[in-house]
């Protein structure tokens, strides 16, 4: 992809991708680590979906007049990042639901920023080769994430995945604060 400003917001969601993909399948087995159970687990999934819904809506209406979007984006790689540390501490369902909450806020922040600064940047005739580029980068940061969350836990404990997680998407934030503002 010759595009730099789509290659750049494709590597740095990746990473985001890829974090929150590393708990995804074992997100019931952390809840039962810290004395929740299904229910437990589907209520703080719901709390994320709902508050990340709400928010969406709200953050989607001023995506179009935000001058800088790609500051929102990393706004919303931050949030993530503090929630994901935030897992490191998390010893009861209230912690986690607000952790939770946190989340879907930064999620709901990035996203339509994120689809306005994509959007933006496509090639004329080539929109849809190049939406295809991120939906199939979505499937395969979803596999790579999900191994590399089992075999961290696995060997070194959730702990260990939850600093990666935040780091992965720090990192993210940071590099595209960090970008000249023509750039994106």
């Amino acid at each position: 992809m010759k595009n730099k400003s789509l290659r750049i917001l494709l590597a740095t969601n990746s990473m985001v991708l890829i974090s929150v993909a590393m708990l995804g399948p074992i997100y019931a087995i952390f809840i039962e680590k810290i004395g929740g159970d299904i229910l437990d687990a589907s209520f703080a999934y719901a709390l994320f979906a709902i508050f990340a819904g709400a928010t969406t809506f709200i953050s989607g209406r001023f995506a179009d007049k935000i001058k800088e979007s790609e500051l929102i984006v990393a706004l919303g790689y931050l949030l993530i990042s503090v929630g994901f540390a935030g897992y490191i501490w998390v010893d009861s369902m209230a912690t986690l639901f607000i952790i939770q909450i946190l989340i879907g806020i930064g999620e709901a922040i990035y996203s339509p920023a994120f689809d306005t600064l994509y959007s933006r940047h496509l090639d004329s005739h080539q929109e849809g080769k190049e939406w295809g580029m991120w939906e199939s980068i979505n499937y395969f940061t979803m596999g790579t994430g999900a191994l590399f969350g089992g075999i961290l836990v696995t060997s070194f404990g959730f702990n260990v995945m939850f600093a990666v997680m935040s780091m992965l998407s720090l990192g993210s934030a940071m590099y595209i604060i960090r970008l000249p503002r023509n750039v994106l």
